[in-house]
Parts: C-alpha cells; sequence; structure tokens
C-alpha cells in the first residue's frame, strides 16, 4: 500500500514475474552453435546468482502466498533449462565485413 497516497497494490507475485501487460513472445528458436549455448547458458546462469527470478514456470511464487520453491537444481541447470525452452532472449553482434 503506498501510504502517501492511498493506493493499495492488487499485483501478485505471479503478475511481477509473468505480467498480463507484457506481449506474448515467441519462443526464442533453438540454439544450434554449442558454443553459444555455452554463452547464453552463462550469462544466465550469473543472473540467477546475483539474484534474477527464474522464468521457469514450476519455479513461479504460489498465487497465494507469494512464496517461491527452492530450485531442486543448481542455478546452471536452471539456466540450461530457460535457454533449452526458449525464455531466455538473445541478441546476437552483427559481423563486420572483413577489411582487404
Amino acid at each position: 500500500m503506498d501510504e502517501e497516497n492511498g493506493v493499495v497494490d492488487t499485483k501478485t507475485a505471479e503478475d511481477t514475474v509473468f505480467p498480463e501487460s507484457e506481449p506474448e513472445r515467441d519462443p526464442m528458436p533453438p540454439i544450434e552453435s554449442r558454443f553459444l549455448y555455452v554463452d547464453v547458458a552463462a550469462q544466465r546462469a550469473k543472473q540467477l546468482r546475483r539474484g534474477a527470478l527464474p522464468r521457469l514456470k514450476d519455479l513461479a511464487p504460489n498465487p497465494e502466498t507469494g512464496v517461491r520453491p527452492d530450485p531442486q537444481n543448481k542455478l546452471e541447470r536452471v539456466a540450461m533449462q530457460e535457454v533449452d525452452g526458449g525464455l531466455i532472449v538473445f541478441e546476437l553482434p552483427e559481423t563486420k565485413a572483413p577489411v582487404s
């Protein structure tokens, strides 16, 4: 509740993780390069270790209590599952033309 304005926040923990106002995104295409896969998963694992919330549905908070289940796997495995599911959006830098 915002005491200054008297506004009550009706968002649940589920809304903050999976907001309904955000348009549904198509999953990212599967990563075919194992080197790119490792890079993307490693970056996501770093984000999870620093406190980012997991995007997997089974790790979503309970809508009534807002309590998140503890991951049964290491954060690296959670990151790999997110990448496999196409939940992680990534961009590749543009390739530069070789200088002759």
